[in-house]
């Protein structure tokens, strides 16, 4: 059987079992093998691939494996200058909008409060997942390596992270979300965009004390419900010092 040398570099030695991992290794293929075929394979999802050179030149992932081949395979965002070369996705993604699989809803709301358009429904076959990703072009989430290895999945990313409180740093970190944080501005329960309402507009519709004691309040225009900045907006300003907004109102 013909067989290929190939390397993975930085975080994508993640997925690989530690005797493969941060060295140029042999591997072997069938005839037609391509080279999303053979690095999923080996574990590597290809959303986490944004570039591949075979004997020094860039390729797809259609790129047909040949004997003898040399291959190394670098992740999104890595730290040096590949714009003479050909990224295996063309257009990257210029807004961060995500969906989430069904074992990430508390990932979900604190994105949301952040901003950031999240879809989530904990009903979601991986199937509507990977096509909801596919249609609206948004990155999905998961720890489900299986859902990022299928074709309709451009642009995903495995979460590392199995602490649900280091996930959403994670994120932010990982997609470079710092200055597009724009918190209070979505529905936690629904993801729709929510709207200013006046203190009056809010009397007998929230508690008591929680109208005593605030004066600023927004409206879900789709399920109704009534936000203001509690204890969780608080908890949350806490634990991400520097990313929620200063000197806007936030």
């Amino acid at each position: 059987m013909a067989s290929v040398q190939i390397r993975f570099y930085e975080e994508l030695n993640y997925f690989l079992s530690p005797p493969l991992r941060k060295r140029r290794i042999t591997g072997e293929f069938a005839p037609g093998a391509s080279v999303k075929h053979f690095i999923e394979n080996l574990g590597v999802p290809h959303t986490e691939v944004d570039l591949i050179l075979v004997n020094g030149s860039s390729v797809g992932f259609d790129y047909l494996l040949r004997d003898g081949d040399d291959i190394s395979v670098y992740p999104v965002f890595e730290s040096f200058d590949i714009s003479a070369l050909s990224k295996v996705r063309p257009t990257p993604l210029r807004q961060s909008r995500f969906i989430l699989d069904v074992h990430l809803g508390t990932l979900a709301v604190q994105l949301r409060m952040l901003g950031f358009d999240t879809l989530y429904q904990n009903d979601l076959d991986d199937d509507v997942l990977a096509l909801i990703s596919q249609n609206e072009h948004r990155i999905l989430l998961t720890r489900d390596r299986g859902l990022l290895k299928r074709k309709a999945v451009t642009h995903g990313y495995f979460i590392r992270s199995r602490i649900m409180k280091e996930q959403l740093t994670e994120i932010i970190a990982r997609f470079d979300l710092s200055a597009s944080v724009n918190p209070f501005t979505r529905c936690l329960k629904c993801n729709t965009l929510l709207t200013p309402i006046s203190k009056p507009e809010a009397g007998g519709r929230v508690p008591a004390f929680v109208f005593a004691h605030y004066e600023q309040f927004k409206k879900c225009g789709a399920c109704d419900k009534i936000y203001w900045k509690g204890t969780h907006w608080k908890h949350m300003r806490e634990r991400l010092p520097g990313i929620m907004r200063k000197g806007s109102g936030v």
